[in-house]
């Protein structure tokens, strides 16, 4: 559910020698430790180790990823000059580097695994951009699209088009699917949801040109999936905090699940990551269309033993539900 790494001192021992964002933009070492839980943790799938914000450095925004405290933007956006000045003719050129870490990683995979791309949304990435960084409230954004809605409305609309060229260009790297990551979709309410975020994505996945590359959409902490389901898209990812087989009855089976391991239960004893992983699966249910994940982020802290487990227990434990469908 996170990229590669922070939990791997693999992963930690490349790092200490790197600052964040020289990792992202050096394809090698971008490459080399999305690589690292194929060979380590043994997942199906690998997600390519980069940032939701290089859409907005590439715009000319200049970002820290600060080790305490997370991305910060040291002039962050407050008005609709600054989203006027935003650099946004040849931003997809000044993220080659990602392109470029696409095909290296396509080729360190040689079609073991799948490689999956993504991006935030536009309301996340709009979120970081205005507040400059990461918020408990975020009351900053909020009051930035009550008091300015046609500004709001103009940045997120950039930011939709800028996201629809970026996935499109990671699509033709080799992304064998793509996904949409709006990690802030539960500081909004319902019907603001649906205003500044939830629009824009249903235009997003609207504009993908695919090339029958899957398309997963995560917005965390959402009070009702119908919505989601009617969007052009192949997956819904589920957080930790939602019964799993509940949201498959909403939605009527409309989409495929990805989901949803509270990542504080990999700091467990071994017999609760099993018990928790298999209530996971029975919840779910038989049948196809479950993508085993974690419900939300891994935490830097991570044993890497209970994660090695923990994909063991899915690969073990999910047989007999593929079995009884096909009895």
């Amino acid at each position: 559910m996170r990229q590669a790494g922070r939990y791997l001192p693999e992963y930690r021992a490349i790092r200490a020698q790197h600052d964040f964002m020289t990792m992202c933009k050096t394809p090698e070492l971008s490459s080399e430790v999305t690589v690292q839980p194929i060979d380590i943790i043994k997942t199906d799938a690998a997600i390519l180790f980069s940032d939701i914000l290089v859409i907005p450095e590439a715009m000319g925004m200049h970002l820290d990823v600060i080790e305490s405290k997370g991305p910060v933007f040291d002039v962050p956006i407050r008005s609709v000059e600054q989203i006027e000045n935003l650099q946004l003719e040849g931003f997809i050129e000044r993220l080659d580097y990602v392109m470029q870490a696409v095909k290296m990683t396509k080729e360190k995979l040689n079609n073991r695994v799948p490689l999956i791309g993504f991006s935030g949304s536009p309301w996340t990435l709009a979120a970081y951009m205005v507040e400059g960084k990461g918020s408990k409230n975020f009351d900053i954004i909020k009051g930035f699209v009550y008091n300015e809605p046609a500004a709001a409305h103009k940045l997120l609309q950039i930011l939709a088009d800028s996201v629809v060229e970026y996935l499109n260009a990671k699509i033709r790297a080799g992304c064998d699917a793509v996904q949409i990551f709006d990690t802030w979709a539960s500081i909004l309410s319902p019907p603001d949801f649906e205003e500044y975020s939830l629009q824009y994505i249903r235009y997003i996945c609207e504009n993908l040109e695919t090339n029958g590359a899957p398309v997963i959409v995560f917005a965390k902490g959402v009070s009702s999936y119908k919505n989601l389901a009617e969007l052009k898209c192949d997956v819904l990812g589920v957080d930790w905090s939602r019964n799993i087989g509940d949201v498959r009855t909403e939605i009527g089976g409309a989409k495929g699940l990805q989901g949803n391991l509270d990542p504080t239960i990999l700091f467990a004893p071994k017999e609760k990551i099993r018990a928790e992983t298999e209530r996971i699966l029975r919840s779910y249910g038989t049948g196809a269309g479950h993508v085993f994940n974690l419900g939300h982020g891994i935490t830097p802290q991570t044993p890497v033993e209970n994660t090695q487990y923990f994909v063991e227990c899915v690969k073990e434990l999910s047989k007999q539900y593929h079995a009884e469908a096909e009895d």
